[in-house]
């Protein structure tokens, strides 16, 4: 084999790799399959996001969708030892509802783990405490999840085959459901909590009375 055919096998192969990381992003960050929507705030359908669904909270109760009616939710879908996106999402909430103010009141974020084989009540609120204290974390059976998850079209994936220490690559938005319950908009984990509170401010004020 010539010095030249190695070489092009060789980029191949670097590219191959490249695709196979690109991928993997956007399997954590791409809208929900099959949304019409735009991630930017404006619609071209109505897009069927949300819906009924019954979880544990931290400190015990049960609680459905019913339980958060009248307030705007703010749904992340993540878990405790979440490396970066989930630490980063939930701070930014933090700032956001700090920001908020008076409106703060009006919004209730949800944080929903993807693992609750290991994500415990305990392990939970633990990993909660780093945060605002008004960041409300969710679990339930794995059926319950995967079902809440599948209403709000959140993609995730365990990697079990890594052992012990396993990672999940998961959707990183907070999904925006009105006082109605109804798909209002998406915000990105990584969006600065100013921009997050003035996202969800405009939302608030313009929804008719």
């Amino acid at each position: 084999m010539t010095r030249r055919i190695k070489w092009i096998f060789a980029l191949f192969a670097v590219l191959a790799a490249f695709d196979v990381a690109a991928l993997a992003t956007l399997m954590i960050v791409r809208p929900p399959p099959g949304a019409a929507i735009s991630w930017k705030g404006g619609s071209t359908g109505t897009p069927d996001i949300g819906g009924p669904f019954t979880l544990t909270a931290t400190d015990g109760r049960m609680v459905t969708d019913q339980t958060y009616r009248g307030k705007w939710l703010a749904v992340f879908f993540g878990y405790t030892s979440c490396p970066d996106a989930c630490p980063t999402a939930l701070s930014n909430m933090g700032v956001a509802l700090e920001k908020l103010g008076k409106d703060a009141g009006k919004i209730q974020p949800l944080f929903i783990t993807v693992n609750p084989d290991r994500d415990t009540s305990q392990v939970m609120s633990g990993f909660l405490e780093s945060f605002d204290h008004r960041i409300i974390g969710l679990s339930g059976t794995r059926a319950q999840i995967d079902a809440t998850a599948k209403a709000y079209r959140a993609f995730y994936q365990l990697h079990k085959e890594q052992g012990a220490t396993y990672t999940v690559d998961h959707s990183a938005y907070f999904y925006l459901m009105d006082p109605d319950g109804k798909f209002a908009d998406v915000v990105e984990g990584t969006t600065p909590g100013e921009q997050m509170a003035d996202k969800i401010a405009k939302l608030i004020a313009d929804r008719p009375t």
